[in-house]
């Protein structure tokens, strides 16, 4: 299991006296006890690999948003201390298309379900989540769907 991954990652981390990476992989166990505790809430079961990997996602958004922020506002540092967070988050994602893949998985399921305008969409994206959860930034995608299905 990936959150196996995480601990284990941390644990050699601690060993190695790695202070950064310890420091982002126990916000990445804050934020996963989290997702968690809300799923447990709502009578779901603790979180599936497909559940982590979306909060590691979400996590290295965020990272990316503050990157821009920071450098707008002339703080290099911190900008800097957050781009080293979103390597060692990512590192646990799963491998990303390229926008050429993406394109070609857009292309295969429109023409496997025949999806013909934007009503359509909808069932693209949900096909292409359920084949390329963690490796396909969806955002970018429905960019790609809605471009074909103009």
């Amino acid at each position: 299991m990936l959150r196996d991954d995480i601990n284990a990652a941390l644990k050699e981390a601690m060993k190695a006296h790695d202070a950064p990476r310890v420091s982002t992989l126990r916000l990445v166990n804050a934020a996963l006890k989290n997702a968690d505790i809300e799923a447990r809430g709502q009578g779901k079961p603790a979180l599936a690999d497909a559940d982590v990997v979306a909060v590691l996602q979400k996590m290295v958004k965020q990272r990316q948003e503050s990157v821009d922020l920071y450098e707008k506002g002339g703080r290099a540092e911190l900008a800097a201390q957050e781009r080293a967070e979103i390597e060692v988050i990512a590192s646990y994602l799963p491998k990303q298309l390229s926008p050429a893949e993406t394109e070609a998985a857009v292309k295969a399921v429109i023409a496997e379900i025949g999806a013909a305008g934007m009503k359509d969409m909808g069932k693209v994206i949900a096909v292409l989540r359920e084949r390329h959860g963690g490796q396909l930034d969806m955002g970018k995608a429905s960019g790609i769907v809605k471009g074909f299905l103009a």
